[in-house]
Formats: C-alpha cells, sequence, structure tokens
C-alpha cells in the first residue's frame, strides 16, 4: 500500500477507538459508550443532540439536528452503532491490526469505519455553513437484530425527509444498494408428546419427526426465479437421547422482492398446519423489513451520487438489488428515495476476517461529503 492511499492519521486513530469499543447490540454499555464517541465528536458544533433513552435491554438512540428549520424536508443520513461480535472477540479471534491495505476488527466493516467516515462528512458540512435545508444524522443501536426499538423512529424521521442516505458498506468495489430485498422472521414451535424411546416409544409423537417434515415444506418454498428464499437457519429440540421428544423449534428466514410476495408468504408460513393430528405447530413472526424497491426516484438519487462521484473523478456503480435488510428498507418503503451502502469498501462482515480498505476511506469521506453539500447546501 502506497503511502498515499492510508488515511489521516487522526481519522485512522479514531475508527482505531471505536473498532475498540465493542458494541454487540445486546451489550447496552458498549453500544451506549460509542453514543458517547459520538456525542463528543459534535461538541460545540451548531448541532442540536437529541439522545433517546434505550428501551427493551437495548442501547440508546442519537439524533443530531443541524441546519435551518425552515420548513424545508431534511437530507437523512443514518448509521447504526451495533455489531455481532461479541465482547472480547478483539482480544482473541480479530485483532485490531493493519495487513497491507486492510485493516481488521469487529465491526470496523460493518459499519464502523463507514459510520465515522460520514460523520465527518457531516461534520465538514456544517462547518461551511451554508445549508439550505436540515441535514439529520440519526444512530441507532439495534439494526443487527431487526431495529425492533427503532423502526418507529425512523419511519417517523424520514416522512419529513427528502431522502435517505445509508451508510452500511459498499459493494463489489463501492458499488452503492438501490434495491434490497424485504426480510421477515419467523419462530415455529412444535408440539408433540413425550415417552421412553425404549419401554413405551409407541406412546411418543416425535415433535423433531414433525419439524422434520414442516422443514421440508418450508424450504421448498424457494423460489430462486422470483427471488424468494426461506431458509431454516436455527433449531434445538428434545430433552435426551432416549427419549420421545416433545417439543422442538426452529427458526425461518424469509427473503423476498416485492411487498405482495411479502404479504403471500407471511400468510403461508403463518398458516402451517400439521401433518399429524396429535400435534400442535404454532407460528409467531413476520414480515420485519419491506422491501427496498428501486423506484424513479431511488434512480433519480443514483443518477446524482454517480455525478458527484464523477466530479471526484470515482466511478459509482450500484447494486440493484442485495438480499440483506437494512433500516434503508423502512425509509424507501414510505417512498423516501433513499441510496445505501455508501460505506467504505471491504469483505467479511459479521466474519472473523473481517476488514475495511484503507484505500477506500478518504474517497468515500469525500463522496459523502460533496454528496451532502449538493443536497443540502
Amino acid at each position: 500500500m502506497s503511502s498515499s492511499n492510508i488515511p489521516p492519521q487522526h481519522i485512522l486513530d479514531a475508527i482505531r477507538t471505536w473498532v475498540e469499543t465493542e458494541s454487540p447490540t445486546y451489550h447496552t454499555a458498549g453500544v451506549n459508550a460509542m453514543m458517547d464517541l459520538v456525542e463528543q465528536e459534535v461538541q460545540g458544533l451548531p448541532v442540536v443532540v437529541e439522545r433517546l433513552s434505550g428501551r427493551d435491554g437495548l442501547g440508546d438512540i442519537l439524533v443530531l439536528h443541524a441546519g435551518p428549520d425552515n420548513g424545508e424536508k431534511a437530507v437523512l443520513l443514518m448509521s447504526h452503532l451495533d455489531t455481532v461480535h461479541p465482547v472480547g472477540t478483539l482480544e482473541t479471534e480479530l485483532p485490531l491490526r493493519i495487513e497491507g491495505d486492510r485493516l481488521y476488527g469487529p465491526g470496523v466493516f460493518d459499519m464502523k469505519a463507514s459510520a465515522y467516515i460520514a460523520l465527518r462528512a457531516f461534520k465538514q458540512v456544517i462547518f461551511g455553513g451554508k445549508l439550505k435545508r436540515p441535514l439529520v444524522f440519526l444512530f441507532t443501536p439495534d439494526e443487527e437484530i431487526g431495529s425492533p426499538t427503532t423502526r418507529e423512529l425512523i419511519e417517523t424521521v424520514a416522512q419529513k425527509a427528502c431522502c435517505a442516505l445509508i451508510t452500511e458498506p459498499g459493494r463489489e468495489g463501492g458499488k452503492v444498494v438501490t434495491a434490497r430485498k424485504g426480510v421477515g422472521r419467523f419462530e415455529v414451535t412444535i408440539e408433540g408428546r413425550a415417552s421412553h424411546s425404549g419401554t413405551r416409544p409407541q406412546d411418543g409423537i416425535s415433535a423433531i419427526k414433525e419439524a422434520a417434515r414442516q422443514i421440508l415444506d418450508i424450504e421448498a418454498m424457494t423460489d430462486f426465479a422470483r427471488g424468494i428464499t426461506t431458509n431454516v437457519g436455527m433449531i434445538t429440540g428434545g430433552s435426551a437421547v432416549n427419549v420421545v421428544p416433545q417439543y422442538c423449534q426452529f427458526t425461518v428466514d424469509l427473503r423476498v422482492v416485492s411487498s405482495e410476495d411479502g404479504d403471500v408468504f407471511e400468510r403461508k408460513l403463518l398458516a402451517l398446519q400439521s401433518h399429524d393430528a396429535d400435534v400442535r405447530v404454532s407460528v409467531i413472526g413476520g414480515m420485519n423489513r419491506p422491501p427496498f424497491e428501486r423506484t424513479e426516484g431511488v434512480a433519480k438519487l443514483f443518477e446524482i451520487v454517480r455525478e458527484v462521484g464523477a466530479e471526484l473523478g470515482q466511478t459509482i456503480g450500484e447494486m440493484p438489488r442485495t438480499g440483506g435488510g437494512s433500516d434503508g428498507n423502512f425509509t424507501a418503503a414510505l417512498g423516501v428515495p433513499t441510496i445505501d451502502g455508501l460505506g467504505v469498501d471491504g469483505e467479511g462482515a459479521h466474519t472473523l476476517q473481517e476488514y475495511v480498505e484503507l484505500s477506500s476511506i478518504e474517497p468515500r469521506r469525500l463522496l459523502l461529503t460533496r454528496l451532502l453539500e449538493r443536497l443540502a447546501c
């Protein structure tokens, strides 16, 4: 890596500090420590800081308001500060380190480096003092688990926005995201009847056997041509090896392209029926992220991103659809033009090989800064 590709030391040091502040979703102290770091960054600036106490055992929410209160719709920036790696990962399996053009660390790619440079861009635009419309930056604590405590606020803020910019990582060499699938989550519980598997096997009704049949039916709902996937990713059941199992539970992950398919498959999953009349099947859950569709408004906003990139000598491509969901699904579903994937480049989100490309940090920071200037000034 050439020295010209290395970010300024103060930016690199700040990203290191953010990564060292481990903040998995359910580690409230860590998530709130991240919110503290954001607050410290904007002290003394013409920014109204709104901090909302967390609930349901999760961290706080931070909303930064800048610019004039002139009735114009706001430019909305969104980043999440929760990660997935357990506390201690930094000291064991994924130490913070630089290898060539790669900075490794838990949460560095998803999405602390991106959140930090977006905050730098936000601050730089405020320093310019020429905002013509409100600029709002929303930092959330629970995106990695589906945003259960922040969805309502996201939607409320988005209804007053002209556009939404989401700082999830860039894709495939820095492409931005202009569509995402919708996401549904379901919990299935099977109740059979327990018995001793050696002395009275005929008296038992296996919940695991019923679950196996249900899982095959659910997996068969996948239709790659229509962009529909159904995946059973976790299963538990039984009490001992010599007991016909009374209970079995499993989770279903549903991904769909359209809201119509979301409605159809939500109904199908909630209406699962037992193959055995003596077994009880119950299902809870539903769609928790609506599809993010590439509307005309999204297409026009992408053209602005592409033009700003071109002015900077950057070629900005688009990822027309990705299977993963984000908070951008909520804003896009409300009809707010939304661009996602505006963060840095890298790989390995949620893995022990997570890294960002150092050479992508400054170009992306500059892109975000110029984009905010174009949209808000």
